[in-house]
């Protein structure tokens, strides 16, 4: 809203005036890296100072735009608080995160994949869960390429979680070198051959506190990519 005072200026509202100044400094910002790019309190006082100052004093402002004007003032400088606080809070809530994580360094967690890493010695250990019975629960292991590397049956299950247990050996019974390998789990289901999800367990080697979003991630042996926290669906046993 502009008015026109008795020298024919332009008498801009305070919210106007602070809309143009808040353009001219982005403006500016684009041009100078450093240095102040963000409106204080000092400057909504000097805005409204100027606007008391200029005004047409035949036509002052009104009672209630100057309430209005105060009160988006203190609006803005509320959400400016709050948003500093809410900022404040996550970086503590992260940094809690990441403390009660590290108890998990060597530990084995559950993570939704069906590829797992085989150590030097040893196998492997997942996890699937059935909506429904099966008569036979048949597993597969693969290796990076997808050849298979042995196959056996679990028998029948009912629905539920089921633990998978892979000895690291293949159809002869020779050890596997280390690497990563896939779990696959498949049942008869009305006549037909079913595929179910596969999980596994992963060894943490370290927590990480994210790229600046919140997320607590950990680094999995064997992986390249962290994982969230948040995905790990089960901590294994001490």
């Amino acid at each position: 809203m502009t008015s026109i005072n008795g020298a024919g200026q332009s008498n801009l509202s305070y919210l106007d005036q602070l809309k143009g100044m808040q353009e001219k400094k982005l403006q500016e910002d684009q041009k100078v890296t450093t240095g102040q790019n963000e409106l204080k309190q000092e400057d909504f006082l000097s805005l409204l100072t100027k606007q008391l100052a200029q005004q047409d004093p035949f036509k002052p402002v009104g009672n209630d735009q100057m309430i209005a004007q105060m009160a988006s003032f203190a609006t803005v400088d509320g959400i400016t608080q709050m948003n500093e606080q809410f900022g404040s809070l996550n970086s503590a809530m992260t940094s809690n995160q990441a403390l009660q994580a590290s108890s998990l360094v060597g530990r084995d967690v559950l993570i939704p994949s069906s590829t797992g890493v085989k150590q030097a010695e040893g196998g492997m250990a997942g996890m699937v869960k059935l909506p429904q019975a099966l008569d036979n629960m048949m597993v597969r292991v693969e290796n990076e390429q997808g050849q298979l590397i042995k196959t056996f049956d679990m028998g029948a299950k009912p629905p539920g979680e089921h633990r998978l247990e892979w000895d690291g050996t293949d159809e002869r019974g020779n050890v596997l070198p280390e690497g990563r390998y896939q779990l696959k789990v498949a049942g008869l289901v009305d006549g037909e051959s079913r595929e179910f999800d596969v999980s596994t367990y992963a060894n943490v080697n370290s927590v990480l506190l994210g790229n600046g979003d919140g997320n607590v991630m950990l680094n999995l042996a064997g992986f390249d990519s962290p994982f969230k926290l948040a995905e790990v669906l089960e901590v294994g046993k001490v």
